[in-house]
């Protein structure tokens, strides 16, 4: 039988989370044999619940809490409600994600050292560096297994898609070309199977292949007695003593009854979104800004990545669907070079969007209808595509607010979600355009185009890391300036975005924070 903690349990630590930053941060806990509540907004799914469809998938795992999407992109009107792509159950966001696993680059941790202000922007380096958190992402690729050289699993083969791109990219004189690393199995690893190259990695990998606290972390920490996951737990408030520090979380149940679970220590996982959300919504006579909010920066800095994706209709048939969905990186263009008119770098990810998903997004007003769009589905096998994935500039003004009246299904202000471009992210994203166009060129595509944005599944910052308290909302490890035994554990706690995919950053946190929790609670100091 699984563990139970009373509500009245003032021992346990918290989670309310279950992705990459809570379902990691509670698996490392309990194996130091720290008790844990895992709140996790959403049902629990087992494997068989997983389909290698498109649509059925998003509408069972997405999350579809009302929320508002807000600022002067074309976001906002073609997905009013859907500004982020992201999974609300056990296992979070890693059933969804697509397993690219890298690491940010040294300079990407100073930036601002690097480059000075830049108008608009609100740069700040992180409190650590890479060489601090390096040890860590060693832990986390062995961890999830990821391709390369501290698991020794070979890298993926390369598919039709890459090797399309690929080639392009040769002869435009790209050389750092790799299909990986990813936390996806080229052999059996960590008791989980190699990968079978279906292709719905976004939905869910039905083989295990690929890293997911839904079927590692979670159900590993609950194995030591010292976890206990409560999914359809909603939290609502976290509460505090006299002396402002955190000593409960208020959440809804699988019934919508009102809970109260005791904490000894707090840690908030629930995305960039939900994370600043939370402590918002969490204010009182003593902190009625929210929850270690004296800066004022909770919520603020969103980002997202700079994006795009451009596709190309080949003279042969290419049948991107086949391998896995991000089958190959070049990562020529994710230095730091200002001569190219733009801070930080970007990667071009080669991608594939099955028919029902690419109908959709190449058209989003009206799903694909038409002529000229008929034209373009009726040569989808002979189509190739890539995402940018580039640095995205904190801007103060991006960010999460509460509506004034608009309540969702729990009675919680409903979250605007306000996301513009910095000038800095429109020439990056027009010169990865432009370069991915190049690619296809040379190798003598029929046609070139690019696919409007869609809602992303890469939301950091909000509750960002600082070395000054007036400047961010947690310290280099995670904890809240205000609130000692407060802290946050997912992305929303980065200083910048990098050029590079976030999850396995995360992870490397997470695993750090641990030790830190595990470390103060034996000295008495949590």
């Amino acid at each position: 039988m699984s563990t139970r903690f009373e509500h009245d349990d003032d021992g346990v630590v918290v989670i309310i989370g279950s992705g990459a930053g809570g379902g990691t941060l509670a698996h490392a806990l309990a194996r130091k044999g720290i008790k844990s509540v895992v709140l996790e907004a959403g049902k629990r799914y087992a494997m068989e619940d997983i389909e290698n469809d498109e649509w059925a998938m998003f509408e069972k795992i997405s999350w579809l809490d009302e929320r508002i999407t807000a600022g002067p992109r074309q976001l906002t009107e073609t997905f009013p409600n859907l500004p982020a792509w992201i999974v609300k159950g056990v296992g979070g966001s890693t059933i969804h994600w697509a397993g690219v696993a890298l690491r940010f680059q040294p300079h990407e941790f100073r930036l601002h050292s690097e480059v000075g202000d830049i108008a608009g922007a609100n740069l700040l380096d992180w409190p650590i560096s890479y060489d601090e958190l390096e040890p860590y992402y060693v832990q986390a690729e062995r961890h999830m297994g990821v391709t390369g050289e501290v698991t020794g699993m070979p890298l993926h083969d390369w598919n039709n898609n890459f090797m399309v791109l690929a080639e392009g990219a040769r002869r435009m004189g790209y050389e750092k070309l790799r299909a990986g690393p990813m936390a996806i199995n080229t052999r059996p690893y960590d008791d989980r199977s190699q990968c079978m190259q279906a292709g719905f990695c976004m939905q869910g990998c039905r083989f295990g292949a690929k890293w997911s606290t839904m079927y590692t972390d979670i159900p590993r920490a609950e194995a030591t007695g010292y976890c206990e996951v409560r999914p359809n737990a909603m939290a609502l408030t976290i509460e505090h003593d006299e002396r402002g520090r955190a000593n409960a979380v208020v959440y809804a149940d699988a019934e919508g009854n009102v809970q109260r679970q005791r904490a000894r220590a707090v840690c908030v996982a629930g995305n960039s979104i939900e994370s600043p959300r939370l402590l918002l919504n969490s204010h009182s006579s003593l902190f009625p800004d929210g929850l270690a909010n004296s800066s004022g920066q909770v919520g603020r800095n969103y980002m997202t990545h700079a994006t795009a994706c451009v596709f190309a209709e080949m003279p042969k048939p290419v049948n991107m669907h086949r391998g896995t969905t991000f089958a190959g990186i070049i990562s020529d263009e994710a230095r730091l070079d200002r001569s190219r008119g733009f801070v930080g770098g970007y990667t071009l990810e080669v991608m594939s969007l099955g028919l029902p998903f690419f109908a959709k997004f190449m058209d989003p007003a009206n799903g694909g209808w038409g002529r000229d769009y008929a034209a373009i589905l009726e040569k989808y096998d002979h189509l190739s595509g890539v995402w940018i994935c580039g640095e995205d500039l904190p801007m103060e003004q991006n960010g999460i607010n509460l509506h004034d009246t608009r309540k969702d299904q729990y009675g919680l202000p409903v979250p605007i979600v306000y996301k513009g471009d910095h000038p800095n992210d429109e020439a990056l994203r027009r010169h990865g355009q432009q370069q991915a166009r190049s690619c296809y060129d040379a190798v003598g595509a029929v046609q070139v185009f690019d696919v409007p944005d869609f809602p992303t599944s890469h939301n950091v910052g909000t509750n960002r890391m600082s070395a000054r308290p007036e400047d961010g909302v947690v310290n280099k490890w995670g904890q809240t300036h205000d609130i000692d035994n407060l802290f946050v554990s997912d992305g929303s706690q980065f200083t910048s975005s990098g050029a590079e995919n976030p999850t396995l950053t995360i992870v490397a946190l997470a695993l750090r924070q641990a030790d830190h929790i595990a470390e103060r609670m034996s000295r008495g100091e949590l």
